[in-house]
Parts: C-alpha cells; sequence; structure tokens
C-alpha cells in the first residue's frame, strides 16, 4: 500500500491522506475515520509523510541533477539547497548523468534514505513516452516529485518552469520585427525545455510566413561548454547552408559560440550579427559586447518550488504547476 493507493481507496486526496498523517485538525472526523479505516485494514506502514503516526521525518530532501557541472543545474541546485536549509531540511545531491536506467538506480537509492520528497533539477528527467516516465510514476506514489523547468501530469508530482515556449516565440518575434528575418536557430536539447524552446521558435516563423526557415535551425551534438567548437560547427554550417544575420541559442554557452564564430569571420556583432542566448547566465556580462539572453527566473523558480514542496509535506492543497514568464535581458549583442 501507498499513500496514493490510500487516497484512491477513501476517496481523497492524497493531501488529505498527508494531513490525516501529520495529525492536522483541518480535516473533518468523518474524513479521518474513512482514511484511518482504511490505512488500519491495509496495515498501512507509512514513510515520509508518518509524522502524525509516531515516525520521526528525516527532515531531509533528495536532489537528482543530470550533470553539476552545467551552469544552469548547478546554480539551480545551489538556489536549491540555500531554501531547504532556510526551512530546517538537509539535502542529499545525486549526479545521474542521462542515461535512463542510471536515473532509475539513483532515484532508487535516494528513496532509500527515507527523504521526505525528492526534486528533480532539469527536464531531462521527463521523456516523450510513457516507459520513459514510468520511474517517475512508481517513485510518485511513496514522495511527492517536485520538477524543475519541467512538467509532467502525474498524482503527487508537482512542477514548477519558465514558459519556454511563449519566451522563444516572442524574442523570436522582437528579431524578425527588427529587420532580421534570416535567423539561424542553435539548440543542444531534445529535453522537455529544448523541445519547448524549439517549438516556440518554428511558430514564429511560421506565423510571420518565413520560407525555408528549417533549413536555418542547426542542433549541436556536443558539449556546449566548448564555445570553440560551437564556433568551428557554425562556420562549417555557414559555407554549405543559406546565409544569416541573426542568431538565436537555446543556452548562453551556444551563444558566446554564435560570437566567437562572428569575430573568426571579421564580423561585428550586434551591426552584422545580432546574437541572443537563454538562461541570463553568469557568462552573458564576460564577453564584449555583453550578451542580450532570456532570464527564465531561475531563482523565482526555485524559491516557488520550495515552498510548494512544503505545503504538500505541510498537508495543504498546492498547486501542481506553477509558471514563470521569461523576461529579455537587453545588452550589447542586439539593436532592438
Amino acid at each position: 500500500m501507498t499513500i496514493y493507493d490510500i487516497s484512491k481507496k477513501a476517496g481523497v486526496s492524497i493531501a488529505t491522506v498527508s494531513r490525516v498523517l501529520n495529525g492536522s485538525d483541518k480535516v473533518r472526523p468523518a474524513t479521518r475515520k474513512k482514511v484511518m479505516d482504511i490505512i488500519e485494514k491495509y496495515d498501512y506502514t507509512p514513510n515520509a509523510f508518518a509524522r502524525g503516526m509516531g515516525l520521526r521525518s528525516l527532515q531531509t530532501i533528495g536532489i537528482l541533477c543530470a550533470d553539476s557541472s552545467d551552469l544552469f543545474l548547478a546554480k539551480a541546485v545551489f538556489y536549491l539547497e540555500q531554501e531547504l536549509q532556510a526551512n530546517g531540511y538537509e539535502s542529499l545531491l545525486c549526479c545521474t548523468g542521462y542515461n535512463l536506467d542510471i536515473k532509475k538506480s539513483y532515484l532508487d537509492l535516494i528513496l532509500s534514505k527515507k527523504v521526505d520528497g525528492i526534486i528533480l533539477v532539469g527536464s531531462n528527467f521527463i521523456g516523450t513516452s510513457e516507459d520513459e516516465n514510468q520511474y517517475i510514476k512508481d517513485i510518485s506514489s511513496q514522495v511527492p516529485i517536485m520538477l524543475l523547468n519541467a512538467a509532467f501530469d502525474y498524482p503527487n508530482v508537482y512542477s514548477t518552469l519558465c514558459d519556454d515556449y511563449t519566451s522563444m516565440y516572442e524574442i523570436t518575434t522582437s528579431m524578425m520585427e527588427s529587420g532580421i528575418k534570416d535567423i539561424l536557430y542553435l539548440y543542444n536539447s531534445n529535453s522537455y525545455s529544448g523541445l519547448k524552446k524549439l517549438s516556440g521558435f518554428k511558430a514564429a516563423m511560421e506565423k510571420q510566413n518565413i520560407p525555408d526557415y528549417e533549413k536555418r535551425i542547426l542542433f549541436y551534438d556536443g558539449d556546449p561548454q566548448q564555445m570553440d567548437d560551437v564556433a568551428a560547427y557554425i562556420d562549417r554550417f555557414a559555407k554549405k547552408k543559406p546565409s544569416f544575420h541573426g542568431v538565436i541559442a537555446s543556452e548562453d554557452q551556444l551563444a558566446i559560440g554564435a560570437m566567437k564564430y562572428a569575430r573568426g569571420r571579421g564580423l561585428r556583432v550586434p551591426e552584422d550579427l545580432s546574437v541572443i542566448g537563454y538562461n541570463n547566465s553568469m557568462l552573458t556580462t564576460c564577453c564584449t559586447p555583453e550578451l542580450t539572453s532570456v532570464d527564465n527566473r531561475l531563482e523565482t523558480q526555485t524559491h516557488q518550488l520550495v515552498a510548494t514542496l512544503l505545503g504538500v509535506l505541510a498537508g495543504e492543497e498546492m498547486p501542481k504547476k506553477s509558471i514563470f514568464s521569461g523576461k529579455l535581458v537587453k545588452r550589447g549583442t542586439t539593436l532592438f
């Protein structure tokens, strides 16, 4: 038996079951009795939600990310740990890589540590098929699963993310309205977030009836932190494909690579080539000119995610999905 099974059999929400297990006084006596009857009938032994049953919580949250060297993921983990510590929780961190079987193994390992909840940092934890996401469904029946920068609709799974689709649509439209319609789109991931960004770019191009725009969509299958390699990759593309006067990149690292390409070609940024990055990382102010980029509100996202998690653990009804709008931070690589 899991808390999810109890909620189904009792005909109440998971949050209500959690309130009963936490000894909350916000549950009607009749509802409390219904839940307790199910618990006694099936001899349920609560795990992370067991404070009201006399079992002590370890006040610990599991955090999983794919790669701690990634600027976005590393910053997210930093913010999350700060928020958790401020609220009396410790954290256990595992770096899983991108292999699905290894992700499953680490998730089982974290769960064995009797954590109160699990945070999955980054959109790569959500796959495109039911089979790829089954491991999240299985674990969510035991503890709350919090997704950062991704969304998945399932009981006891809570999502906090930036609206990457709309953000990419808007910045692409802005670049076209400035007069640049031959835009190269550079990306390196088919994750949940990566596909949302790509869809936003395509939608904006189609809205403006730009012909053959797909010829300027370039997937970089390498390490985006090797920016000289990114520059060389764009250069090889530029020698064979249609010309372009704007670059929109799904990550700041890729955008810096585009600026290196421009310098190697003797192009002026932004006069000859406009460049926009994404994530508004520390790299944006470490180059000349400074990089225009989309701020995906990472600190705000992490604050909301932890607030949602704490509410769930307290047995409160919390939003299943929290979405924030990205904001374009204009710097020296664009003229608009």
